[in-house]
């Protein structure tokens, strides 16, 4: 039932990227003194050193002008108010908590988490299928609140929160709760002397204890069986759909007991007086990322790990424990027990390249070149009519293509007039000159937003609600980073702004002072990135292209090399490289895949939307029956790094076939052809560059000079190799 997994710590770590971490404050301290379990706490384990640039001597950071938004809603409602003085998350796993009446589920692995009136309620979800979507049904199946509370219609305050945790309080009642992500137990502080009440909208068919009155066991006519551990003796009472105490102040932690198993039920009892209070995510080195709990009580600490962190985690020297028949069933796979005070997650490497990695055929230089020289001479700024933050950066980025591609077909006579369009069209976003939009900062959330965006939530996909960020600023990062990379000087003036835009979503700082949230998109528990911004929604954030994701932490990436900067390399690699097998793992639906279940399995391979609690097989645009574009927006813009995210070439192929049938519909754009048929040149390159040729149109952000050097760059598939070493060379000659 146990498997050792080994896993150093390393604390040696080359030399540009060591600094100390820093570690967060704790939370606020309760009213009253929290109560000590009846054993020592465990020492919190030392911190390590993380990823970080040099020192340097702190300057002031460039900022956009100051918006005056209308749309964004108000902070100070559910966060403390020793918060609101730093940037606060806009797409974070308890999004919901803070948005409108804070009232909306939020998917905490493993349980769905509902704040509302004084009371939070637990759900231990079951799935609904069917060929076109897949979520989790909430039910109210305990809540927690307390008797005699004098203010019952009072808000939850959010008093912390760190990058694998919530703290919620609700101060009329005195009750504080522990959110950790991957905690099989919820945990609530009790502080003050209140007695409990636990209501469930099913029935109580079994209610039990142990002598001294520290652990319950209460049996649901649902089929699920629930454990209440208590720091101290509690006396409960019961009837048909309730629970009440007498007056406790202590630490109660509460558990669904999964399959009912009473092994598990063991695995629970033994690691019951062990809780985590936050959780940090540390990048110690390029393609690491450590996690590090801070606990309380006494013994180890158990933990569940889904798919992703299974594959990621580290072997090494000390020991992890792997429950592997201690499992939580959840939309994104079965939750796997871990114990263990830190995970050590290394992602296979990739190498982020301004080139395709196998490089162009020298045959095949000519009809590149000439389409080249035809898309380069069509370039004018006149012709974009677009304001749209969105768009714009398209079209900005598909030039910026050009460039890099004459650099690597060795045909750099286009280059000036790509320079001067690319000067053209990015100075004014960046100078604050651009009639008909622009950027600005907003200092109540902390971060980037349109002057379109600030008075409508809807205009530019509603970037002015913190929706989509990482898309849009990667276009525009990536044609920022082609520009410095081909004028230095441009590259040096313009620098402040366009780390600004980098920094609006890949900002690392725990800082107070910081301008902007720590990664504003990427979730560090489930390793991919959110959009969905300050809307409220009942399945949680949600995330449609993946691909655009990639692009933006690739695009950061190309920054730091096009600055000189190994941190910026380091850290955008990693995410990306997290990313794309977040992508790979959770949106490619493989034909053999059991993740989803058969019906949805069968009819799909590849996810519309995914969110916290849902998958759907729709687009925000399209329905599901347009394949073609679930196809395209899981896979523009077309890249260098299009080439990892779809190394799979046997998936390629799956996705392909499943997609062409759906291009004979009435009305399918030649953008989205194209798309389908540059993944089709993954295993037969001739074929998509027999169809490619006959397009009469591409995406906005497409064109034929990028089409046929994705062609003319592909290896038909042959050669693959083991762990990603297709991907980065470096991996022939290291173990």
């Amino acid at each position: 039932m146990l498997k050792k997994v080994r896993r150093k710590v390393v604390t040696a770590i080359t030399k540009p990227f060591k600094k100390k971490g820093r570690k967060p404050p704790p939370p606020p301290p309760p009213t009253e003194p929290e109560p000590a379990p009846p054993s020592p706490a465990s020492p919190s384990p030392p911190q390590s050193p993380t990823m970080s640039p040099p020192k340097r001597k702190h300057t002031q950071p460039f900022l956009f002008p100051q918006s005056q938004s209308v749309v964004l809603p108000d902070p100070s409602t559910f966060f403390s108010p020793n918060l609101l003085s730093s940037p606060l998350p806009t797409n974070s796993f308890f999004q919901n908590f803070v948005l409108k009446n804070g009232d909306q589920p939020e998917y905490i692995h493993p349980y769905l988490i509902k704040s509302a009136v004084s009371a939070l309620t637990v759900c231990y979800p079951s799935q609904s299928h069917n060929s076109a979507f897949i979520y989790q049904i909430f039910n109210a199946d305990l809540t927690i609140s307390t008797l005699n509370n004098p203010n019952p219609n009072a808000t939850h305050i959010i008093s912390s929160f760190s990058d694998l945790s919530v703290t919620l309080d609700h101060p009329s009642s005195n009750l504080r709760f522990f959110l950790v992500r991957g905690s099989p137990f919820l945990t609530c502080n009790v502080m003050g002397n209140v007695a409990l009440s636990i209501s469930t909208v099913h029935a109580i068919i079994g209610f039990s204890s142990n002598a001294s009155l520290t652990k319950y066991t209460i049996k649901l006519n649902n089929n699920q069986t629930w454990l209440l551990y208590a720091s101290s003796p509690i006396s409960l009472t019961h009837d048909i759909s309730s629970i009440t105490s007498g007056v406790f102040t202590g630490i109660i932690r509460i558990a669904a007991l999964p399959d009912s198993d009473s092994r598990s039920e063991a695995i629970l009892d033994r690691f019951s007086s062990c809780y985590p209070l936050s959780g940090d995510a540390i990048f110690n080195r390029p393609f690491c990322l450590e996690y590090k709990w801070e606990k309380r009580g006494w013994g180890d600490l158990l933990m569940l790990a889904h798919p992703l962190h299974l594959k990621l985690l580290s072997s090494g020297d000390c020991s992890l424990t792997v429950l592997d028949n201690f499992k939580y069933n959840s939309i994104d796979g079965e939750l796997v027990g871990v114990v263990g005070d830190s995970w050590l997650l290394k992602s296979d490497p990739i190498s982020v390249n301004w080139h395709s990695i196998k490089g162009v055929r020298e045959e095949t230089q000519e009809e590149i070149v000439n389409a080249l020289i035809k898309d380069v001479e069509a370039l004018s700024t006149t012709s974009i009519s677009t304001t749209s933050s969105y768009f714009y950066g398209k079209l900005i980025a598909r030039a910026a293509r050009f460039a890099v591609i004459a650099e690597e077909v060795s045909y750099l006579d286009v280059v000036p007039a790509i320079k001067k369009f690319l000067k053209d069209t990015i100075e004014p976003w960046l100078d604050g000159t651009f009639g008909g939009n622009g950027f600005l900062y907003d200092p109540k959330w902390g971060g980037i937003v349109t002057k379109q965006g600030s008075l409508d939530s809807g205009a530019d996909f509603g970037f002015g609600i913190y929706n989509d960020h990482h898309y849009h600023l990667g276009y525009f990062i990536y044609a920022i980073s082609v520009l410095a990379k081909i004028d230095p000087f441009w590259g040096k003036k313009y620098r402040p702004q366009a780390y600004s835009m980098m920094a609006d979503f890949m900002n690392l700082s725990r800082r107070a002072d910081s301008s902007y949230p720590r990664l504003r998109c990427f979730d560090l528990w489930l390793l991919h990135s959110w959009a969905g911004g300050l809307t409220e929604f009942a399945d949680g954030r949600n995330q449609e292209s993946t691909s655009e994701a990639v692009s933006a932490y690739y695009s950061a990436a190309l920054m730091g090399l096009a600055y000189g900067d190994t941190h910026l390399v380091a850290i955008g690699s990693t995410i990306a490289a997290l990313e794309i097998q977040s992508a790979q793992t959770w949106w490619h639906v493989r034909e053999n895949d059991a993740l989803y279940g058969d019906e949805f399995t069968r009819e799909n391979r590849v996810v519309g939307v995914l969110w916290a609690n849902k998958r759907d097989s729709a687009l925000w645009f399209a329905p599901p029956e347009w394949r073609e574009c679930r196809l395209g927006i899981q896979e523009l813009p077309l890249l260098p790094i299009t080439e990892i995210l779809f190394s799979d070439v046997e998936y390629a192929k799956e996705l392909v076939e499943w997609t062409l049938p759906a291009l004979a519909r009435e009305g399918v754009g030649e953008g989205w052809k194209g798309f389908v048929y540059a993944l089709e040149g993954i295993y037969d390159r001739e074929g998509a560059l027999a169809k490619i040729k006959q397009l009469t149109g591409y995406d906005d952000g497409n064109s034929l000079t990028n089409l046929l050097w994705w062609i003319h760059s592909r290896d038909d598939g042959e050669e693959m190799h083991e762990r990603g070493g297709k991907l980065c060379w470096y991996s022939h000659y290291h173990h």
